[in-house]
C-alpha cells in the first residue's frame, strides 16, 4: 500500500510547478513596510525619479544593471575607458527582442521622460559631455561628488553611479575606479512584462560579449530576474551531489546492517529503512503538488529532516529485534520489536509534528519558513505510517527468512556445518552461520553481538567512558565546549542578506560583492513621503520638514525647493490661494524646479484652489563599506521619528520589504516551537513513569541547542531563514537520540548507575551510532555544493548531528553516572539452593534441521 499510494502520488510531478517571486517567500509576510508601499504607489503612481537617482524608490520594476571596472584599477574616467563604456551603452540600447510581427528595441519598453524620451542614468550624459569637452579641449570641464552639473544646469546625483572614487579639494572627482548603468525597462502588462524580461536575458549575454572582446574590464550583470534565477540555480546544481549522497547512504546503511552471521545478517532492512523514508517524502512532495504548492530551493532540507528521523526508527527496531530471542515465533518477536521501539518513535513523531506544526501555522511570518514546515510535517506523518506498515511487514519478512536459516541476501537454504566443510573456503565464507544447536551452556546465548557496533560498544566503549580517570576530562571537554558557545551566542548576528541564500557561481554573488566593494559609501536613496496637506507656505513647517532630516546626506533639491518656497514667501506675502498658484506656475515655467512636478501632488478644492496634499523627497545615507545593519538601524531612527514628529511622513526603499522586522519573523518559528516543545515536555511529566525523563531532556536540549547556535556564529554562519528551520529540526533529532536513552536510564532499578549506563548505551547505542554515521555521510557532499543556501544548511545540520553525537555518547554516559536520578544496589543475591527448578522440553522440526527449546517453569 504504502509504495501504491507514493507511485500515484508521485505521478503529479507532471503538475510540477516553481516559486517565481522571491519577495513572497523570503520577506516577512505581515510587514509594515509593504502597507508603507501601498500607499507610496497610491500616492505617486508614476515613479520617474529614475531619470535622477540610482534608485528603486518604489518598485524595482524590470531593469538591466551592469557595473564596469578594471582589473588594474584604472580611473574608468579616462578617455579610452569612457568611449568604451559609451560603446557598450550603445550597444545596449541596440539590444532587439524578437516577437511575431515586430522587433522591440530598448526605445520601445523603457521608461519614458517628460519629453517622451528614455530615461537613461544621468552619468551618461556625464560621459558624453566629458568626452565633447576633450574634443574640444576644454579644461574647465569638472565633475563633483556626490553632485555634479550637467551644462543646462541640472544638478545630478552620481553617488551610486561613480565607485571607488579618489576627489580633489571641493568634491572634484581626480578618478573612479568603478562605474554602474542602469537601464530601466516597462512591465505594465503580461505582454510587455514578457519582452522585458526577455531583453533582461539578451542585456545579459550582451555584456558578456562584450566582456570578451575587451578583456582588460571587467562587468557585473544583474537584473531584476537574477535572484530569482540564482536562489532556484541551487536545486540544479546540487543533483548529482545529492545522488552521491544517496549512493554513501545506501552503502553504509546496508554495511552497519550487515554481519558475518549470513542468516542473522540484515542488509535488506538497511537498504528498505532508507526506501521507506525516500516513499515517504515522495507522498509529502505529490500532496504538496496535488494542492497547488511550488517547489523552492529550501525544500532541499527534508531529505536530510527525514533521514535523521526515519533511519533512526529503523534501527531502533532492527536493534530491538537482535534482544529478542530466536527461539519464540516470528509473530511474537514482531510484537516484542513494536513493544519495545514504537512508543518512542510514536513519541517523537509527535513532537516533530508539534513543532514543525507550529512553524507551519499562520503564526510564522516567513512563507519559505511555513511551507517547509508544512511539507516536513507530511512527510514525517507519512513516514510513520511507512514505519508502522511497509518497514514492520519487511521486517516480518526477513524474520520468516532468519527463522528458516535462509541466507540474508540470497534467500537460499544455508547448509549445515558438516556439509559447509566439503565446499570451497570463498563458499564457506558466503554462508558462515551459527545454529542454535552449536551453542553450548557455557556460552554466551546472544548470537547477534558478533554484530562489530555490538560488540566494539560492549567490550570496549562502555567500559571506558565510564572509567574514573575518564570522567574529569570530560566534564572538562564540556566546559570548554559551553565557554566557546557562549562566545559565539554573544555574537549572533541576523542574516538578511539575500545572497545567502543563493548559488555562489552566478551573477547575484558576483554583483553583490562588486557593489559592496565600490558602491556601499551610500545607503540605496530613501523615499521621504509627506502624505498630508500641511502649511509649506509657514516657515516653521518648513524648519521643521529639515529638521527631520538632520544627519543624512542630503539631496539639495528639496532643500532648494524650501528656500524656494521661503523666497516666494517672503518677497510676496501672498495668501494661501495665489501662494499655491505662484508655485504651481512657478514649477510648470522654471526649469530649475520643473522636476518637482511630480514629487509634489496638487489637488483642486472648491472655487478652484489648489493645495498640496502629498510631497517627497529623497534621502541617501553614509554608511560604512559592508556595513547592512546600518541601513537596518537607520530605517528603525526613522520609523520612530515618524511617529513623534509634527509632520506625518513615512519612508520607502524596496529593500525594507526585506528587512521590515527581519529579526522577529526569522526568529519566532524557533521560538514557537521551543516554547511548543517544552510544553509538551512539561504535559507528558504526569504520563511518563519518571518526571526525571523529561527534566533531563530538557537540560540536553538546551544544551544542545545552545551550542550549535555559538558554534555557527564561530562558522560564519548567520540566523536567517535556513539556519532557524535546522535549529527548529535540531530540537527534535536530540529528543530522538537521547530520549530513548533517558528513558532507559532513569527507569532502571536495583543496579548502580555505572550499570544502567552500560546498559542504556548497550540497547541503544547501536541504533543511535548507526544512524549518525549514515547521516554525517549523506551530509558530506552537501558541503561540496557551489551554493550559499547548502553551505548553511550543511553547516547547521553537521553541528546538530556532532553536538547531539556528543552528547550521547560521552556527556550523557558520565554526568548520569554522579547525578540524580539515584539507584538502589541490589542487597540480597540468590542462594544455589532458591534457585528454580526447570524442565526443558526438545522439540525437533520435521526436517531435522531446527531445534527449539520450550522453557517452562515447575
Amino acid at each position: 500500500a504504502p509504495v501504491l499510494i507514493s507511485i500515484l502520488l508521485g505521478a503529479s510531478f507532471s503538475r510540477y510547478q516553481v516559486e517565481e517571486s522571491v519577495e513572497h517567500l523570503l520577506a516577512p509576510t505581515h510587514s509594515l513596510a509593504k502597507i508603507e508601499r501601498n500607499l507610496v504607489d497610491s500616492l505617486f503612481p508614476v515613479n520617474r525619479s529614475k531619470h535622477r537617482l540610482y534608485s528603486d524608490l518604489q518598485t524595482p520594476g524590470r531593469y538591466g544593471r551592469v557595473i564596469i571596472t578594471s582589473f588594474r584599477k584604472a580611473n574608468m574616467l579616462d578617455q579610452h575607458h569612457t568611449d568604451l563604456i559609451l560603446k557598450l551603452h550603445s550597444a545596449v540600447t541596440r539590444i532587439q527582442v524578437q516577437r511575431p510581427g515586430f522587433n522591440y528595441t530598448f526605445a520601445h519598453i523603457c521608461i519614458l521622460n517628460n519629453d517622451k524620451t528614455c530615461i537613461v542614468d544621468d552619468i551618461v550624459h556625464v560621459l558624453e559631455e566629458l568626452k565633447a569637452a576633450r574634443s574640444s579641449n576644454r579644461t574647465n570641464f569638472a565633475i563633483t561628488y556626490p553632485i555634479t552639473h550637467l551644462k543646462d544646469g541640472r544638478e545630478v546625483y552620481n553617488g551610486h553611479q561613480l565607485g571607488g572614487v579618489t576627489v580633489h579639494s571641493k568634491d572634484r572627482v581626480k578618478s573612479a575606479e568603478a562605474i554602474q548603468l542602469t537601464y530601466y525597462l516597462q512591465a505594465i502588462n503580461s505582454l510587455n512584462d514578457m519582452v522585458a524580461e526577455k531583453w533582461e536575458s539578451n542585456f545579459c549575454d550582451t555584456v558578456e560579449l562584450f566582456q570578451k572582446s575587451n578583456r582588460k574590464v571587467k562587468m557585473y550583470p544583474f537584473t531584476s530576474s537574477s535572484l530569482k534565477e540564482d536562489f532556484q540555480k541551487t536545486s540544479r546544481v546540487s543533483e548529482r551531489y545529492l545522488i552521491t549522497s544517496l549512493v554513501l547512504v545506501v552503502t553504509l546503511a546496508i554495511l552497519c546492517c550487515s554481519m558475518q552471521d549470513c542468516v542473522r545478517s540484515k542488509p535488506w532492512l538497511g537498504l528498505l529503512g532508507l526506501l521507506t523514508v525516500t516513499l515517504a517524502t515522495l507522498t509529502a512532495a505529490g500532496i504538496i503538488n496535488l494542492t497547488g504548492g511550488k517547489y523552492n530551493s529550501t525544500f532541499l532540507g527534508i531529505p536530510f529532516v527525514m533521514l535523521g528521523h526515519g533511519l533512526y526508527g529503523t534501527f531502533e527496531m532492527l536493534s530491538s529485534w537482535r534482544k529478542t530471542r530466536e527461539d519464540q515465533h516470528v509473530k511474537e518477536r514482531t510484537a516484542a520489536v513494536f513493544a519495545d521501539s514504537m512508543l518512542s518513535f510514536s513519541l517523537t513523531t509527535a513532537m516533530y509534528l508539534v513543532t514543525f506544526g507550529i512553524g507551519a501555522s499562520p503564526f510564522t511570518n516567513i512563507e519559505a519558513a511555513r511551507i517547509f514546515c508544512c511539507n516536513s510535517c507530511i512527510a514525517i506523518f507519512f513516514n510513520y505510517l511507512y514505519v508502522l506498515s511497509f518497514y514492520g511487514s519487511s521486517l516480518v519478512f526477513t524474520g520468516y527468512i532468519e527463522n528458516n536459516y535462509q541466507h540474508s541476501i540470497f534467500c537460499r537454504k544455508v547448509p549445515k556445518p558438516e556439509v559447509l566443510q566439503e565446499k570451497p573456503a570463498w563458499y564457506r565464507f558466503l554462508l558462515t552461520a551459527r545454529f542454535s544447536e552449536d551453542t553450548d551452556d557455557s556460552e554466551e546465548t546472544n548470537t547477534y553481538e558478533s554484530h562489530l557496533l555490538v560488540w566494539f560498544l560492549k567490550r570496549y566503549y562502555c567500559d571506558w567512558i565510564t572509567n574514573t580517570y575518564v570522567k574529569p576530562f570530560v566534564v572538562l571537554f564540556y566546559l570548554v565546549y559551553i565557554s566557546f558557545a557562549l562566545m559565539g551566542y554573544l555574537q549572533v548576528s541576523e542574516g538578511s542578506d539575500l545572497s545567502n541564500i543563493v548559488a555562489t557561481a552566478t551573477r547575484t554573488i558576483e554583483y553583490t560583492t562588486a557593489q559592496q566593494k565600490y558602491f556601499s559609501n551610500y545607503s540605496p536613496v530613501i523615499g521621504f513621503y509627506i502624505y498630508e496637506s500641511i502649511e509649506y507656505w509657514n516657515t516653521s513647517v518648513q524648519e521643521d520638514v529639515l529638521e527631520y532630516t538632520k544627519g543624512f546626506v542630503r539631496i539639495s533639491w528639496f532643500e532648494s525647493y524650501l528656500n524656494y518656497l521661503r523666497k516666494l514667501n517672503i518677497s510676496t506675502g501672498l495668501p494661501k490661494k495665489n501662494f499655491t498658484d505662484m508655485l504651481r506656475n512657478s514649477f510648470l515655467k522654471t526649469p530649475q524646479f520643473a522636476h518637482f512636478s511630480e514629487d509634489i501632488i496638487f489637488s483642486k478644492k472648491y472655487n478652484n484652489e489648489v493645495d498640496v496634499v502629498a510631497s517627497r523627497m529623497f534621502l541617501v545615507a553614509k554608511t560604512m563599506e559592508t556595513k547592512r545593519e546600518e541601513l537596518y538601524d537607520l530605517l528603525e531612527t526613522l520609523r520612530k521619528l515618524s511617529l513623534t514628529s509634527k509632520v506625518k511622513f513615512i519612508v520607502f526603499n524596496p529593500s525594507f520589504v526585506y528587512m521590515d522586522r527581519y529579526a522577529s519573523s526569522v526568529g519566532a518559528p524557533l521560538q514557537n516551537s521551543c516554547i511548543s516543545a517544552l510544553f509538551l515536555l512539561f504535559f507528558s511529566a504526569f504520563l511518563v513513569a519518571d518526571s526525571l525523563i523529561n527534566v533531563w531532556l530538557t537540560l540536553t536540549v538546551a544544551s544542545v541547542e545552545f551550542g550549535v547556535i555559538g558554534f555557527m556564529t564561530l562558522w560564519k554562519v548567520e540566523l536567517d531563514c535556513i539556519s532557524v528551520l535546522c535549529l527548529i529540526y535540531g530540537i527534535n533529532y536530540t529528543i530522538d537520540n537521547c530520549a530513548p536513552l533517558l528513558s532507559t536510564f532513569v527507569l532502571g532499578k536495583e543496579f548502580t548507575r555505572t550499570k544502567w549506563v552500560k546498559n542504556a548505551l548497550e540497547v541503544h547505542g547501536v541504533a543511535i551510532l548507526q544512524s549518525y554515521l549514515c547521516y554525517i555521510v549523506g551530509l558530506i557532499p552537501l558541503a561540496a555544493v557551489p551554493s550559499n543556501l547548502t553551505r548553511t544548511l550543511f553547516r547547521c545540520l553537521f553541528l546538530i548531528a556532532l553536538v547531539t553525537f556528543f552528547h550521547c555518547f560521552a556527556i550523557l554516559p558520565v554526568i548520569l553516572t554522579f547525578l540524580p536520578p539515584s539507584k538502589k544496589k541490589r542487597k540480597e543475591k540468590k542462594n544455589p539452593e532458591n534457585r528454580e527448578e526447570i524442565e526443558c522440553v526438545e522439540m525437533v522440526d520435521m526436517d531435522s534441521t531446527r531445534v527449539v527449546d520450550q522453557i517452562t517453569t515447575v
